[in-house]
């Protein structure tokens, strides 16, 4: 609700009390199997029924993510586990999926397996440069409105579902590309990992979306 995989700034808040996304937080550690009922509605759940329910669904196992529900859309959906103990459900659009997520999965199923955050990112600069991953050709979404999202703060305390949100990626965007100064007003935008690849500017929303009972397509 990268899932990155990012810093969120929170409105009403001073800048600077940040929440931790899945893009550029983290920690290395096992992250919490879900039963898989659970983790496929969690994942629903971050985007309305009109979007989730003919996703694909990833769900994180002992070592790796794993298709839980293949879907017929090209949406594709998660639960990120950017901390150790963050919920973080995220669905991506045709051409996130396709871009950004493959990063964001890459990421925690190196932090799960012990690796350490600095050499996650380094897989990830790696598979960029090599083609392994690529960045996206137009504008690429994601939705992160699950009321049921459990994020972490930068300072490692739980934030809670903080606020619904959607993401609107374009990499390497800048602050100063948006007129933005160094220490960002969120009356005026949301920019989260300025000059990154995955960087995305942030939208809130009006509605969470409630995890439903799940059955697969």
């Amino acid at each position: 609700m990268r899932t990155a995989l990012s810093t969120l700034l929170a409105l009403g808040c001073a800048v600077g009390a940040a929440i931790g996304q899945a893009v550029g937080a983290g920690q290395a550690g096992r992250r919490a199997l879900l039963p898989p009922e659970r983790e496929i509605a969690l994942a629903r759940s971050a985007a309305p029924p009109e979007i989730s329910d003919s996703a694909t669904i990833y769900v994180l196992s002992e070592n790796s993510w794993e298709i839980a529900v293949k879907g017929s859309n090209g949406v594709a959906c998660h639960v990120n586990r950017s901390w150790v103990a963050s919920l973080e459900p995220h669905c991506f659009d045709v051409e996130a999926a396709a871009t950004i997520l493959p990063m964001e999965l890459r990421r925690t199923e190196l932090l799960h397996q012990g690796r350490s955050l600095a050499e996650a990112n380094r897989d990830i600069a790696e598979g960029l440069a090599s083609g392994r991953f690529r960045l996206p050709r137009r504008l690429a979404m994601s939705y992160m409105m699950s009321s049921a999202q459990q994020l972490i703060g930068d300072d490692g305390q739980a934030a809670g579902n903080w606020r619904p949100h959607i993401m609107i990626f374009f990499p390497y965007l800048t602050a100063a590309e948006l007129g933005l100064g160094t220490n960002q007003d969120p009356r005026a935008a949301i920019l989260v990992d300025p000059g990154k690849p995955t960087a995305n500017v942030m939208v809130i929303v009006r509605d969470f979306v409630e995890p439903r009972s799940t059955t697969t397509p």
